[in-house]
């Protein structure tokens, strides 16, 4: 029975320990979850506050800029960007694979002639299909007239994806103009308050001197980022013309090839 009696106490003791034990080490834990969002929200909170006083420092020198001439800088800037984005989706969408689009025309020609490679072209986007639209219906007129015609609607391609750009550049030139408008504004001001202090004060110029800045720095920030859509454009633009020539040519020589210059 002592035995007996011994033993249970030990058991018990044991559980107790154990019990004891898991108590500590899940304190410990919560202790440390604790510790780490306590850690963690200061950090989330400063980030809220530095994003929320950006904002209000971009609005605050908006207002102190003058509500005329940075709200025209901004309208620049919103139409700017509208006109840059219907052009960037355009000419993503007038992008075509040449190759592809030379082996299909290539492939109808072989089995169905020009009326088969003509049906390929009218069901493919992109200025390179129109372009080689325009040369297989006149592939019976002779190379030539092919080239020719080619070439002419070529032009017309190319005036269709640079459709746009003058408005860009209307606004890149003009955002600048109306912040330096702003900025001689500002300084004519800032001598209107001399004249009417009496006395060149730091405080009385200040004003004026602060207006003049910030247009000049909202009219060029405007043009900074209107020129990269606009050179985004142009680099497109280039592309495009020249996969459009280089396709031109492949075109006339499938022509040759076929031997469909001379009937239809």
């Amino acid at each position: 029975m002592l035995n007996t009696a011994s033993f249970t106490f030990a058991q018990d003791e044991q559980m107790t320990a154990g019990e004891q034990t898991e108590n500590v080490v899940d304190s410990a834990a919560a202790e440390v979850d604790s510790a780490a969002v306590e850690t963690a929200a200061p950090v989330v909170e400063e980030a809220e506050e530095e994003e929320a006083s950006m904002h209000q420092v971009i609005k605050d020198k908006f207002i102190d800029g003058g509500w005329g001439f940075m709200g025209i800088v901004v309208i620049c800037l919103i139409l700017g960007l509208a006109v840059s984005l219907e052009r960037i989706i355009v000419l993503s969408l007038s992008s075509t694979n040449t190759k592809k689009l030379l082996k299909n025309v290539e492939d109808a020609l072989s089995t169905g002639g020009v009326d088969a490679a003509l049906e390929v072209c009218k069901t493919t986007r992109g200025p390179v299909a129109s372009i080689f639209t325009q040369g297989l219906m006149r592939a019976g007129e002779g190379i030539d007239v092919v080239e020719k015609s080619v070439v002419a609607y070529g032009s017309v391609e190319m005036g269709k994806l640079e459709k746009g750009l003058v408005w860009i550049s209307l606004f890149i030139a003009l955002a600048p103009m109306l912040g330096f408008m702003g900025t001689v504004i500002g300084m004519i001001g800032a001598f209107d308050d001399i004249q009417k202090a009496g006395d060149i004060s730091p405080t009385v110029v200040a004003g004026g001197i602060k207006v003049a800045l910030l247009t000049t720095v909202g009219g060029l920030i405007v043009a900074v980022i209107l020129q990269l859509c606009y050179n985004y454009c142009v680099s497109s633009i280039d592309s495009i013309v020249l996969e459009m020539e280089e396709a031109s040519v492949s075109l006339v020589d499938l022509l040759v090839k076929h031997n469909v210059s001379s009937h239809k």
